[in-house]
């Protein structure tokens, strides 16, 4: 797919989402350079937070793959974040408009970081109207694609939100969210993580050209989707669990549904979900570089392959503790061992090349892979309703 032509991809519908693929660690260079040009403007906006508030909640907030970003950072950050400022939690927005008294508090000080691709989706919207009307001492930070988007005009002029706008050619145009998700991952992590400056420089070297290993591999993906499958699960834990929630969403929008598809946590797979597996379901497990948690990652892969049920079995990821899985291993290799949420990057790009293949192959067009039209890429059909703040 990466090295046809425009014009053979535009003739299978699939253009806009390879090239949006393949753009990737292009654009993770670039989120890098615009968190550096934003960096002390970012950290007046949090410092001025803790001098007026102490520690504060903050809520990772979007809707579907949005949401998913906030899944894959939140539990990374959760031990790496600067503990002593913040409470990270992450809710998705369809959760908050629906429920909000289940999820705003409102005597508790709160940064509400939203993900956006267009800023425009109704919950996104809404979560934010009704976080002012319930949060008394509300902040925002805007993580999106869309300068002209409504999240971030909403915080053009205010003085207790920034926005923090991600490479223009991250607003995917495909139908499926990549560099968008990718992109807003990537500043996420850059923005609260404790590590050196020097250290996120090196990790940027590195999910870069892991990126682009992915992509060299075209040929090996290929022969995985060649597999005779119906049905696929993506399984990991803590950042790379939630990674596997997105991974599984990319295979159902770019078939349209006509591969069933599956996610769970390492641990959590057995109890119950794994009756989903049967003789045309390939299994990827994203394992982890954390040495105790890998070996959860590994035991269900191995106890899967010792199963002989499925026609696949893989682990992804990098393979240098010692501690490998038995069976097929799709590594992407570099010589320093990465952090999972930064793992999660280029473990992304082989899930979404998996999804556009396979896409291909169920006869179906990446670009537009909704034939009904009952699926858009900003979602329609929406209603939003007044909330008045009464408790039952």
């Amino acid at each position: 797919m990466f090295i046809q032509s425009d014009e053979e991809l535009e003739k299978k519908g699939a253009r806009i989402t390879t090239r949006e693929i393949q753009q990737q660690p292009e654009l993770w260079k670039q989120t890098f350079d615009i968190y550096k040009s934003k960096e002390k403007e970012i950290n007046n906006f949090l410092d001025k937070i803790y001098s007026e508030c102490g520690k504060i909640r903050v809520i990772f907030t979007g809707a579907g793959t949005s949401a998913y970003v906030g899944n894959t950072v939140m539990p990374y950050l959760s031990k790496n974040g600067d503990r002593s400022r913040y409470r990270f939690e992450a809710i998705d927005t369809t959760k908050i408009v629906s429920t909000p008294e289940c999820y705003l508090e409102e005597n508790t000080p709160t940064l509400l970081v939203s993900f956006a691709r267009s800023g425009n989706s109704p919950e996104s919207v809404a979560t934010v109207e009704i976080a002012k009307k319930m949060v008394k001492n509300l902040y925002q930070i805007a993580i999106t694609c869309a300068p002209d988007g409504n999240l971030a005009q909403d915080l053009k002029n205010d003085p207790k939100g920034l926005v923090v706008l991600m490479p223009i050619k991250s607003l995917d145009q495909g139908f499926a969210m990549t560099g968008s998700f990718s992109c807003m991952s990537l500043a996420t992590l850059l923005i609260f993580d404790t590590i050196s400056d020097y250290s996120k420089s090196k990790i940027i070297e590195s999910i870069c050209s892991m990126g682009s290993s992915v992509l060299n591999s075209e040929s090996l993906i290929q022969n995985l989707v060649n597999t005779n499958f119906n049905r696929i699960a993506y399984i990991g834990s803590g950042a790379l669990g939630g990674l596997a929630e997105e991974a599984r969403l990319k295979i159902l929008e770019l078939t349209a549904g006509q591969v069933a598809a599956l996610f769970d946590t390492s641990m959590g797979l057995r109890h119950g979900p794994k009756s989903f597996l049967d003789n045309k379901t390939i299994v990827f497990g994203f394992v982890s570089n954390n040495a105790y948690t890998r070996q959860y990652d590994l035991d269900i892969l191995n106890e899967i392959r010792d199963d002989k049920i499925v026609p696949l079995i893989m682990g992804i990821g990098q393979k240098k503790l010692g501690q490998d899985f038995e069976g097929e291993f799709f590594e992407i290799k570099n010589d320093n061992l990465l952090p999972d949420a930064y793992l999660a990057l280029p473990d992304i790009m082989f899930a979404q090349t998996i999804a556009l293949m396979t896409s291909i192959k169920v006869n179906n067009k990446p670009d537009t892979p909704s034939p009904t039209g009952t699926v858009n890429r900003v979602v329609k059909g929406v209603i939003i309703h007044e909330y008045k703040n009464k408790r039952l």
